[in-house]
């Protein structure tokens, strides 16, 4: 279907995504599956008070076009059965496939996977949270530093096949406080690379042009100013950050 005409056709519901914490549909749009999530559907929450979720959505989305990744499935604001919401093109997965995974402690991989940390499960068993080893997961690191994504679950990675992996479900991104909340950690240290670091300009260059003017009407002038010094010291650092500040460093439940 072309682009113009998702956002003009009739969205039509499948179905409900029960195990979401704020109303989430399956829905079609011509012949494309989509998942909508209206506005008027959406939890206050005391840490996110400027705006809309579904905007911060969006503006993932913009921000992972500008980037040039391809990390976030097309995303964009329409109108639908229970009013504005987000729409966001549906994407079928690999079942043979797991980007993010739990497993016993002595059985991680030696090769091809990053250890992030070790617990203790329900039977008493020390357990690793591991994520594979991959450019695609590489970058997607560094987009959740970017748009402070404080909801990097293992279930909001989509593991494509061919190796692609998406990012979905970025509601709690682009506070202008330190929220960074990820799965993500294996890479803390390790050098950028010149990919990366590229990536990082681009969003610094279209922040003073397009991409800041379409962000402009999704966020507040603090949130986008806050984006654009993230990028600076992502940049200037050259690596992957560690946690830092009081807050937890992985969301919870961790998929």
């Amino acid at each position: 279907m072309p682009a113009s005409d998702l956002g003009t056709a009739e969205l039509t519901l499948t179905g409900r995504i029960t195990t979401a914490s704020n109303a989430t549909f399956l829905g079609s749009i011509g012949g494309a599956a989509v998942v909508y999530k209206p506005m008027a559907g959406e939890k206050p929450l005391w840490d996110f008070p400027d705006g809309f979720l579904a905007h911060r959505e969006v503006a993932a989305y913009l921000v992972s076009e500008t980037l040039g990744w391809n990390i976030v499935p097309r995303t964009f604001l329409r109108d639908g059965p229970l009013g504005e919401g987000m729409v966001q093109l549906w994407q079928h997965t690999d079942p043979e496939q797991t980007a993010v995974d739990l497993v016993a402690a002595d059985d991680v991989p030696g090769t091809g996977w990053k250890e992030v940390l070790e617990g203790e499960d329900q039977n008493g068993r020390i357990v690793a949270l591991i994520h594979e080893d991959t450019p695609a997961l590489r970058r997607m690191a560094v987009f959740d530093v970017l748009v402070n994504n404080a909801d990097r679950k293992g279930d909001h990675i989509l593991a494509m096949g061919g190796g692609h992996r998406y990012g979905v479900d970025h509601g709690l991104t682009f506070h202008s406080d330190h929220k960074l909340r990820t799965v993500l950690w294996g890479w803390i240290g390790e050098e950028l690379t010149a990919e990366e670091l590229e990536g990082i300009d681009r969003i610094l260059e279209g922040l003073r042009g397009k991409l800041g003017s379409e962000l402009s009407e999704l966020l507040t002038a603090e949130e986008i100013a806050s984006l654009a010094a993230r990028c600076a010291r992502l940049r200037s650092a050259g690596q992957f950050p560690a946690p830092s500040g009081g807050m937890p460093a992985v969301p919870w439940p961790l998929f």
